[in-house]
């Protein structure tokens, strides 16, 4: 694997030197685009609005519209901006991570320690486990600002990236009924059916199957086959009261498990 940041942690005083590596690798088949009508490969270009001319990835600088006129910034700006996040991931405070509502979290990533800190990494790494707490820090990566939660994973501690307050939209422009009328007997009967689907939690035993037929299919017509497309199975309760349907629920589960 390749590092895709260098820096620190910083806890308290005690300087950890890290590598930051990528966590996830997508599961996709990588499907290239292709012309309809010649199959011929379909590429993105950078180019020049006034030329048309494509402009090369050197020649390419950013920039921010000030009131009209672009205010061009270069690799030393954004050190400059803030040198410390740029370079260490201060941990700012301790907190219990089911403190945190999922829907903060953003990619994940590995801390591997550099020689001079695989002491103090373990040491982090070991307190993190007797305390069951997260390290709640921020660092900046890519120009962007992010906080994250630090964590152990077996031996190794996780980067966890999560998303400011202000990212996060309200559900209160969704149409969403304020109150419903439920029974107490359809709120017993959903219990019952969520406790009758309860099990232990095992990430192996979910695969991406959707590439793996999506492969089978490829194959199929790279020898000029055609596949059958599987019957498409909705389960679905013949009776459109609600109580009827969490009953017909729970039987069909029984009859599945006997």
């Amino acid at each position: 694997m390749r590092a895709i940041w260098t820096g620190a942690i910083g806890f308290g005083l005690v300087n950890i030197p890290i590598r930051i590596f990528s966590a996830t690798q997508d599961s996709n088949l990588d499907l290239d685009m292709l012309d309809k009508k010649d199959h011929a490969k379909i590429r993105f270009k950078r180019v020049n609005e006034d030329s048309g001319r494509e402009v090369t990835w050197e020649n390419i600088v950013k920039a921010y519209d000030y009131d009209g006129k672009y205010v061009i910034l270069d690799d030393e700006d954004f050190q400059k901006a803030s040198p410390e996040k740029s370079k260490i991931i201060e941990i700012v405070n301790f907190v219990k991570e089911d403190e945190i509502e999922s829907i903060y979290y953003e990619t994940p990533y590995y801390l591997e320690p550099q020689k001079s800190g695989v002491k103090a990494y373990a040491l982090l790494r070991e307190a993190l486990v007797k305390t069951k707490k997260v390290g709640l820090g921020n660092f900046v990566m890519r120009s962007k600002e992010s906080l994250c939660i630090l964590k152990p994973i077996g031996n190794a501690i996780l980067l966890q990236g999560i998303r400011f307050h202000q990212e996060v939209r309200e559900p209160k422009d969704l149409d969403i009924p304020a109150k419903t009328s439920i029974s107490p007997a359809e709120i017993k009967m959903a219990i019952a059916l969520i406790d009758q689907l309860t099990g232990k939690f095992d990430i192996s035993k979910y695969k991406d199957s959707y590439s793996a037929e999506l492969m089978k299919l490829i194959h199929a017509k790279a020898k000029g086959k055609t596949l059958k497309p599987a019957p498409l199975r909705v389960v679905h309760s013949k009776s459109k009261d609600l109580m009827d349907q969490l009953k017909e629920s729970l039987s069909v589960k029984k009859k599945k498990a006997s």
